[in-house]
């Protein structure tokens, strides 16, 4: 069981950056592939970026490539997902996930049933 706490959302003006943090509860964090979502009102959840649990490998997707960075600090416990030229459609709830299937291929990381832990979520404004 692992319990994930998100930080680091706000209001932001468009062209803007915000470091959104993921703390993880529990001793073995980097035994967890870990990814980001979001959510806009009235839209479904959908996928962010992602990170395998050694760190090696990661993905995005189209609309973040490029200005999103995510990261993970195994030794803190924390996944990072650094944003950067933010626009007014990036607003929404944030949210971070953990998957516990070491056998997990990187392609289903995208895809939120892949993920076994969710954390509250963290709103990200970004204003015009």
């Amino acid at each position: 069981q692992v319990q994930l706490v998100e930080s680091g959302g706000g209001l932001v003006q468009a062209g803007g950056s915000l470091r959104l943090s993921c703390a993880a509860s529990g001793r073995t964090f980097s035994n967890y592939n870990m990814g980001w979502f979001r959510q806009a009102p009235g839209k479904e959840r959908e996928f962010v970026a992602a990170v395998m649990r050694s760190g090696g490998s990661t993905y995005y997707a189209d609309s973040v490539k490029g200005r999103f960075t995510i990261s993970r600090d195994n030794a803190k416990n924390t996944v990072y997902l650094q944003m950067n030229s933010l626009k007014p459609e990036d607003t929404a709830v944030y949210y971070c996930a953990a998957d516990r299937d070491y056998l997990t291929l990187g392609v289903l990381l995208v895809s939120h049933t892949t993920y076994d832990y969710w954390g509250q979520g963290t709103q990200v404004t970004v204003s015009s």
